[in-house]
């Protein structure tokens, strides 16, 4: 449910040192002023020559970070391809692996963060709610959640960066699939018609999306009272400045501890939330999704509930989602008592690796549903949303 993208709303003042990005580098152009150099023409050209089909036809036989690239994409496309697939020269390893066992014994709670927290929370960022909706993926959303999902699983995978894991690939065609959305939605006259901005996805747009996954989560977990060292934080935060890297975001602007994400976040994601008519659509799709399983009768007011738990009453407001008496105090009483068992448990020999197994069941599951039993792969637009064209 987790809807990655394009976002943003007012424009804050920007002031960034050198000592807080990875890169060590301070960021003086404003990240609302940069899209992705790299990818943007090479993508464009993919669209415009008609190419999107036959090269997308092609990377579907590209699905693990070490395979060769596949014969016969256009030249230019593969030298970018080989180049954005690299790993940073800051990257450390043996974090991605304290990472992996983060995820082992956090599973849970990232799959309920990354749908609730990071998912819901995109539906009241107009810019990504705008773009989501008027853009190819709009038109079939069920598929475009099911491609955001495949990034969140992928990310928290036990070979996520490894050569037989598939987190790399994704976050490439991830980068991409923006390019080609940032290529064609400036055509949509339904968008122009609404947005505040003459290109989507800036790099301040991928932040902002990137602050509603690690930095809001982190922040929701910790609120739960999830007992989380100093050094598991840290190797979270590392796997998601990778994907930040690898989606194309300059490392300038990339938090380098979470000290400096605390402090980006209020200058351009706090600034930005706020209703559409879009985001309200897309919330009400989100939370309506699961309820195709029974008819609405359970799902749907219990997903409103979590909502409102989860993200609280005035985003849920804001998102138009009814309260539900009953469900509301029930998630309100029951969520933290589940917490503190779940963290009781994890003081037994081996029970992080049964947590592991069991969230691992219902990942493949909501992948499975998500994907109509289909392989998921994300793809170069070659159009917009037609029913918004």
């Amino acid at each position: 449910m987790g809807v990655l993208g394009m976002v943003g709303g007012a424009t804050p003042a920007w002031a960034w040192s050198a000592s807080q990005s990875v890169a060590g580098l301070g960021g003086q152009v404003p990240p609302w002023l940069v899209w992705d150099e790299q990818a943007d023409p090479i993508v464009a050209g993919v669209i415009e020559r008609g190419e999107a089909a036959a090269v997308n036809a092609l990377l579907r036989t590209w699905t693990r970070n070490g395979q060769p690239l596949p014969a016969g994409l256009p030249v230019e496309l593969r030298d970018f391809i080989e180049d954005a697939r690299r790993l940073p020269a800051w990257t450390d390893t043996r974090k991605l692996a304290a990472a992996v066992e983060f995820n082992k014994r956090r599973g849970t709670y990232l799959g309920v963060s990354y749908g609730f927290v990071s998912g819901m929370m995109s539906t009241v960022i107009p810019h990504e709610a705008r773009a989501v909706y008027y853009s190819r993926g709009g038109a079939d959303m069920k598929h475009r959640i099911s491609r955001t999902a495949k990034f969140g699983y992928d990310i928290g995978s036990r070979n996520a960066f490894q050569p037989d894991g598939s987190m790399i690939v994704t976050a490439v065609k991830t980068r991409m699939a923006h390019a080609g959305v940032r290529h064609l939605l400036p055509q949509s006259s339904h968008w122009t018609g609404v947005a505040d901005e003459d290109v989507p996805i800036s790099q301040r747009d991928i932040l902002v999306t990137w602050h509603s996954l690690p930095t809001s989560v982190m922040k929701a977990m910790r609120s739960w009272g999830v007992r989380i060292s100093t050094s598991e934080a840290d190797a979270f935060l590392h796997s998601w400045q990778i994907a930040a890297h690898l989606l194309g975001v300059r490392d300038e602007y990339i938090p380098a501890t979470w000290a400096d994400a605390n402090a980006q976040a209020p200058q351009i994601l706090d600034p930005v939330i706020g209703p559409t008519p879009e985001g309200i659509e897309l919330a009400d799709f989100l939370v309506n999704l699961a309820a195709e399983t029974d008819g609405g009768l359970l799902t749907r007011p219990l997903l409103q509930a979590m909502t409102r738990y989860f993200l609280g009453d005035r985003i849920a407001d804001w998102l138009e989602l009814p309260r539900n008496p009953g469900w509301d105090q029930a998630i309100a009483a029951g969520w933290p008592p589940f917490v503190m068992l779940k963290e009781t448990g994890l003081l037994l020999p081996g029970i992080d690796e049964l947590y592991w197994l069991f969230d691992e069941f219902l990942r493949q599951g909501a992948l499975w549903y998500l994907g109509e039993g289909q392989p998921l792969d994300i793809e170069i637009p070659d159009a917009n949303n037609p029913n918004h064209s």
